[in-house]
């Protein structure tokens, strides 16, 4: 029996996931939740046994100093709860960790008594696979479900994967067969820089978490590391005809099989979020993205995005582009969500986060054993 102890009676309350691992390129989705977390000032309430679901030697805790005691933080999925004021106030459970090494259905079960216990009426998992997509272009972000009612009354995809697949795919299941409507969003983050972070997808995945639950998400620093980002891998590829010649490639394709849409749905999308936020006094849309913006510029110089320092740096390494496994030659909208991306011994998808789903090294002195993956 979970007992909840401190825990206010919730609004209309909506849990949002996502888990650091196989199902999460570039960290986009774990960074997602961080984020929420942060603007909302999260309140931890629970956090589940590490001991029941994590293989230490696979997700290694890591010690540090508390003025001068020595503690321990072992790897585990924590929930906070936020409250969303304004006109109609809403609660989000936030759901945060690594995927787990054991005991998926017991780990999934857990989450689904605290759902029941706090009156979850919807559970969104946000997740990220590596895609032939280029970083030039708006990140593609697909909704699917596996509840067939739930598909066309929220304007989502059915969805049709069969194949290998993470934590984020069984959380959805479990989710459908308990009785608890469930969507998963996945973006899609260029496989020729995969490296974490990626804040122009996490700005995609809280853009269409936006969309979908009618709840304007503050995007703080996020669109201003994001146009970073995007002006950071542009001169990188600049510098490397091969890679230029790749990304223009992959910018012809998307543009021919998009056109459609393009010139559709997605403008109008786009169009009511920039006018939803004009209203409430938040700025319109990253020019050159496809993505919102939260700070104006100081004349119209890129440059200004650039934020290079010792302590964080938002360009990333020189991208590469190597050939695709076979298991993401499908576009992202065909997944049921990121498997395969990133995925032990597959070349350059298990460059973003720990090639065992790990997803739980940063900070761990123990080697190159657990770097996190997607």
């Amino acid at each position: 029996m979970i007992e909840l102890e401190g825990v206010p009676e919730l609004i209309d309350p909506v849990m949002v996931a996502a888990f650091e691992g196989w199902n999460d390129a570039g960290d986009a989705a774990s960074t997602a939740v961080a984020h929420l977390d942060k603007e909302w000032k999260g309140e931890v309430f629970a956090a589940l046994d590490a001991e029941d679901y994590y293989d230490f030697q696979v997700n290694r805790p890591t010690v540090w100093l508390d003025g001068g005691v020595r503690k321990i933080t072992w790897p585990t999925t924590r929930l906070s709860v936020v409250r969303v004021g304004g006109d109609k106030p809403r609660d989000l459970v936030l759901v945060r960790g690594i995927e787990p090494s054991m005991r998926w259905r017991s780990f999934c079960n857990e989450l689904l008594g605290f759902a029941h216990e706090l009156g979850v009426e919807l559970v969104v998992i946000m997740g990220a696979l590596l895609g032939d997509t280029p970083h030039t272009r708006p990140v593609p972000v697909s909704g699917v479900t596996s509840d067939p009612d739930l598909a066309r009354t929220m304007d989502l995809e059915e969805t049709k994967y069969e194949g290998p697949t993470g934590i984020v795919g069984i959380l959805q299941e479990a989710c459908t067969h308990a009785g608890v409507p469930a969507v998963s969003l996945w973006a899609a983050v260029p496989h020729y820089v995969s490296q974490p972070p990626n804040p122009k997808a996490t700005l995609a995945l809280l853009n269409r978490l936006e969309d979908l639950i009618d709840l304007r998400i503050p995007q703080g620093e996020l669109a201003e590391d994001a146009r970073a980002w995007q002006l950071g891998v542009d001169q990188l590829a600049a510098e490397d005809s091969e890679v230029a010649e790749y990304v223009q490639s992959l910018e012809e394709a998307r543009d021919t099989a998009e056109l459609p849409e393009a010139s559709g749905e997605a403008i109008a999308r786009e169009f009511e979020r920039y006018l939803r936020r004009r209203d409430g006094g938040g700025p319109g849309p990253v020019a050159g993205t496809g993505q919102m913006g939260g700070h104006a510029t100081d004349g119209g110089d890129g440059a200004a995005y650039l934020r290079d320092t010792p302590s964080e740096r938002t360009r990333p390494p020189k991208p590469q582009p190597q050939p695709r496994p076979e298991d993401d030659t499908k576009d992202a909208k065909d997944h049921e969500g990121g498997q395969g991306a990133g995925d032990s011994g597959s070349g350059p998808e298990s460059g973003p986060a720990g090639d065992d789903g790990s997803g739980d090294a940063k900070g761990d002195d123990s080697g190159p054993g657990d770097s996190s993956e997607d």
